[in-house]
């Protein structure tokens, strides 16, 4: 099955991992480079450059928000619902993304306001899919 919902809840993953993967990619090369010991990190970046920081965030929102937006997606298909949540799926997806991208770009004032705006979009369908699911 191949709906909107099951490509964008397979991307919203799939862009955790990227993110992921980008992080220790770099951890790793600082690593190699001995920069920093493999025991040197901290989990939040904290001892890290700045975008390493923010990295470090933007993954976390992702795997604090897939339960959330993740697990709605994945009751519609199960309960083979996904009409309720494949208009708007792939909108979610471009949202978190873009907010993604945003987190590591930038923490000016702008920014952070775009990306809440990025992440109000995704709580706004969030709340309109679960009003949705649990009524249908």
């Amino acid at each position: 099955m191949n709906s909107a919902t099951v490509i964008s809840l397979t991307a919203l993953i799939a862009w955790a991992l990227a993110l992921l993967v980008l992080m220790e990619a770099i951890r790793s090369k600082m690593v190699l480079a001995k920069e920093i010991p493999a025991n040197g990190f901290l989990p939040d970046n904290a001892n890290l450059s700045p975008f390493m920081q923010r990295l470090a965030r933007a993954h976390a929102n992702c795997l604090e928000g897939l339960p959330i937006f993740g697990g709605l997606m994945l009751i519609a298909v199960v309960t083979g619902r996904s009409t309720v949540t494949d208009p708007l799926a792939y909108f979610l997806l471009v949202a978190r993304i873009v907010q993604s991208s945003i987190h590591l770009a930038s923490v000016s004032p702008g920014a952070v306001t775009l990306r809440f705006c990025a992440f109000a979009v995704q709580m706004a369908i969030a709340i309109y899919w679960s009003y949705r699911l649990l009524l249908s």
